[in-house]
């Protein structure tokens, strides 16, 4: 009995060896169950595996050989397309156990397969991203830009946070393939590639907002042109876990607040002003759902990261309980729903459903709203508006009886004097 102890402790001495805590802070992480469960889909990719995670799945195989067409292209519009090579996997090699720490789980590829994977994946989306932005020609027959699907499985594929490559090894593969007359970054050609993905306005890239930034990768680089915006107008002092649900959008409605659509660099950019709830319009398309579900993923896996995601998916659901609701931001122009509306509804009920949340950045925004909600002058002048000036007869039979009252009043001090 003695000797099964010791060899138990002993057992566990040896797994306790070295340091404790990981120097390095992974930044790729596979979804937890008990968010993938919610909606499977949302998760994994439709058609290219990006990194070690989906790699060799049979579903995923017969697109390799386009990763491959696409890295000859690059490779052949520099002076020494072999020389241009090695250098890429040399430089690869040099890196390659920093790009295995991104990820928070062993990588059980080989060391020569796991740099080809990621010279093969990493070049491949640079030349995407060079070709979407017009800085090379696209080929008539073009596998990716010539057949409709296939560029939207890859808006859905590349902000997936399983199928993601580290943002260094990005901009490695950049720098070794790129000529002196190209100008744009990566960071601007993969800005543009995404430009869309929440809103159909096109809103200029502030390239400074990054300059202090070490980018993860390039779902992290989606999450950073929503969050950067904001800057630190939202303080600690609104970031409590604790806080008031504000009603649904019809209900705000009829409590006297307005909606208005606002211009702004970041669809989280929610202000509460003079009785108006501000909105920057969102684009509800096919890819909007595995983006929000992503990036919420990501900040409660990423250690320290702000959820600021996360709250906007919980203020969207209690804005949107059903249709009327969606029918409401949408007349405002702050909803763009290209979905079935049923379909949308159900998506926001269960968008942050098991996100463990520390901190809620719209919690003053919420309160102002009740509170103004509360006041007996905005929900009299919605009532009144809403009933009696809603169409142009009822305004003129207003203005009709206000003139009457008043001919009577004077009729009256009148026949008194």
């Amino acid at each position: 009995m003695v000797g099964e102890i010791e060899s138990m402790a002993s057992n566990m001495r040896s797994k306790m060896k070295g340091d404790t805590v990981s120097s390095s802070t992974p930044c790729i992480f596979r979804i937890p169950s008990i968010l993938r469960r919610h909606n499977k889909e949302a998760y994994i990719p439709n058609a290219f595996s990006i990194g070690p995670f989906h790699h060799g799945e049979k579903d995923l195989e017969d697109k390799e050989k386009i990763k491959f067409d696409y890295l000859q292209g690059l490779l052949y519009r520099t002076r020494d397309p072999e020389t241009t090579l090695m250098k890429c996997i040399g430089e690869i090699t040099n890196y390659e156990a920093k790009a295995r720490e991104c990820y928070a789980e062993e990588i059980c590829l080989s060391k020569r397969a796991f740099i080809e994977m990621l010279v093969l994946d990493g070049c491949f989306i640079v030349e995407l991203f060079k070709k979407d932005a017009g800085v090379v020609q696209k080929g008539e027959n073009d596998p990716i830009f010539s057949i409709s699907c296939m560029l939207q499985f890859l808006y859905h594929d590349l902000i997936l946070l399983e199928n993601q490559i580290p943002w260094f090894v990005l901009e490695l593969l950049f720098s070794l393939t790129s000529g002196p007359c190209e100008t744009k970054s990566l960071l601007q050609l993969a800005l543009d590639f995404f430009d869309n993905i929440f809103s159909s306005e096109k809103s200029p890239i502030q390239l400074d907002l990054f300059a202090n930034q070490e980018i993860q990768h390039i779902l992290d680089l989606l999450r950073s042109s929503l969050v950067l915006p904001l800057g630190e107008q939202q303080g600690q002092e609104e970031s409590s876990v604790s806080w008031q649900p504000i009603p649904s959008a019809t209900t705000i409605k009829e409590s006297g607040i307005n909606f208005r659509k606002v211009r702004s660099l970041s669809i989280l950019d929610v202000k509460f002003r003079r009785g108006t709830l501000e909105m920057p319009s969102i684009l509800i398309q096919e890819t909007v759902e595995p983006a929000f579900r992503n990036l919420i993923s990501y900040e409660q896996c990423y250690p320290n990261c702000s959820p600021r995601v996360t709250c906007y998916a919980i203020l969207l659901d209690n804005l949107i309980n059903n249709e009327e609701d969606m029918e409401e931001l949408s007349k405002s122009g702050i909803l763009i729903n290209w979905l079935n509306p049923h379909d949308t509804t159900q998506f926001f009920k269960m968008l942050y459903h098991d996100a463990f949340l520390k901190e809620f950045h719209y919690r003053r925004l919420c309160w102002e709203v009740n509170e103004y909600q509360q006041k007996l002058w905005p929900k009299w002048r919605a009532f009144y508006t809403r009933n009696y000036f809603a169409q142009p007869w009822a305004i003129v039979s207003q203005i009709v009886a206000a003139i009457l009252l008043v001919l009577a009043f004077l009729q009256t001090i009148y026949s008194m004097k």
